[in-house]
């Protein structure tokens, strides 16, 4: 039997895109993963390398100032992100419904909502990022350099839609792969970068900013010319060109609802980060160290989440729900394999790890990171289920629920850092990130449940006798 034709696909597009409509959903589901996992990881790590150089060149307090403006760069640039994460889940719909002209209407319109949203959060995020670290009582001592990292990052916010909706639109059509290559070449353009900036330049913390940004951006205009040049289904016309007040309406109920995921998700953090800034530079620096740790070991996770969302929209894009449990159940299986492995890396290696960030003479920064990634890593399945299963809802074209285990995790990192870091201090921060998975993934699971169930009764609707 021959293939389905799709209409308007160059031979190239039909090699490089990726349909997960069809076929074994593990080996699926395994290949997407894999060269978004790289993906990942070359964005990690830009955050690695500039907190290496920063940390061995620039010292412990200087680290603390880039630590702590973690959680509210978070809170920020991850609204940006899950915006871009849910424009493009119409996208892989309409790909996987095979359905071109919508697909271009809905990328037509994306663009023009990550103009406006980037220009609006640039210019509110530069302005009262001051205010923001002050009210968080950032140590007097780091918040000159803090604020100096972070007003550069904000002033990006623009790079970072690039980026992110053109890699997301190009994954959407089920290519995990070209994204990558960009990030690699942005990756050593960005070491050199910090290496130039702090190194030669005498910059200080701010360099490390200008690289994170020039780097992303270089990415961005990479998966632009490559888009142009390549995939002749996204060829728009002037006419879907236009802005459609219906098709944003749609992009909006999927991108706003992801991005106040994120954001939500960060208040909490924000609030953490807080309780933790009060405890001094000492614990702001082991916190740092090892949530650059973590963060870079969280990859495989995020690779997961984001195949499912793709994989869940095509799939409901073309009606084939049986679908969505199978790929479910072997995606769980991958995140709870890499769990076991990242935990025993951690209980071997994790003194030595922290070297990456730290000198061997601090000792007490040493193991305060240790602690972090050992409790953290005992929690690793259920952040793997929070990252599966809530992306998976997304893909499926609930992004509403994704608000509601924000909610959930908020509550819980802010619940550690108001109540328990005040009386038990730095190890009960440790646990506010397990706790927040936990409740999260106690409203997630039967969430999917009402989906699937929600999805079945929309598509196959009971006729009354």
């Amino acid at each position: 039997m021959s293939a389905p034709k799709i209409s308007g696909f160059a031979r190239m597009e039909i090699i490089m895109t990726k349909d997960l409509t069809e076929g074994k959903p593990f080996s699926l589901i395994l290949k997407f993963a894999v060269p978004l996992l790289f993906g990942l990881l070359f964005q990690q790590f830009y955050s690695v390398v500039d907190t290496m150089i920063v940390g061995k060149i620039l010292g412990s307090d200087a680290l603390a100032a880039v630590g702590s403006t973690g959680s509210v760069n978070f809170l920020v640039i991850g609204f940006c992100m899950g915006i871009c994460n849910g424009f493009v889940i119409p996208v892989a719909q309409q790909f996987g419904a095979k359905k071109e002209t919508e697909l271009r209407r809905f990328v037509a319109n994306s663009t023009w909502l990550c103009i406006l949203f980037s220009v609006v959060l640039t210019l509110v995020t530069t302005v009262f990022c001051r205010v923001i670290l002050t009210v968080m009582r950032t140590p007097d001592d780091i918040i000159g350099s803090a604020y100096s990292y972070i007003f550069i990052i904000f002033a990006g916010i623009p790079a970072t839609f690039l980026y992110n909706i053109l890699a997301g639109i190009i994954r959407s059509l089920g290519d995990s792969k070209t994204p990558v290559f960009f990030l690699a070449l942005s990756s050593i353009i960005n070491i050199i970068l910090d290496i130039v900036f702090i190194y030669y330049l005498k910059t200080g913390v701010a360099g490390a900013a200008y690289a994170t940004v020039i780097s992303q951006l270089i990415s961005g205009i990479c998966c632009f010319f490559f888009m142009k040049k390549k995939y002749q289904i996204l060829k728009i016309t002037k006419e879907e060109w236009k802005f459609n007040s219906h098709y944003a309406m749609i992009l909006c109920g999927m991108g706003i609802p992801m991005g106040l995921q994120y954001s939500i998700t960060a208040i909490g953090s924000v609030i953490l980060q807080t309780a933790v800034n009060s405890l001094g530079t000492v614990y702001v620096s082991s916190m740092t160290a090892a949530s650059k740790l973590s963060g870079f070991f969280c990859c495989p996770f995020d690779a997961l989440g984001s195949t499912m969302a793709t994989y869940g929209g095509q799939n409901v894009g073309a009606g084939k729900l049986e679908r969505l449990g199978k790929g479910l159940k072997s995606c769980i299986i991958l995140g709870a394999a890499y769990s076991v492995i990242a935990l025993v890396i951690y209980m071997l290696f994790s003194p030595q790890l922290s070297l990456l960030f730290l000198d061997a003479a601090e000792t007490e920064l040493i193991a305060n990171a240790r602690l972090y990634l050992l409790i953290t890593g005992v929690f690793y399945f259920p952040l793997a289920l929070v990252n599966i299963i809530r992306f998976m809802i997304q893909g499926m074209g609930f992004s509403g629920f994704a608000v509601f285990s924000g909610v959930f995790e908020m509550i819980a990192r802010a619940t550690v850092g108001f109540g328990f870091v005040p009386v038990f201090g730095y190890a009960a921060a440790c646990f506010a990130s397990p706790a927040a998975w936990i409740l999260a993934d106690a409203f997630l699971i039967p969430a999917y449940i009402y989906c699937i169930q929600k999805l079945k009764a929309r598509m196959n609707p009971k006729t009354e006798d």
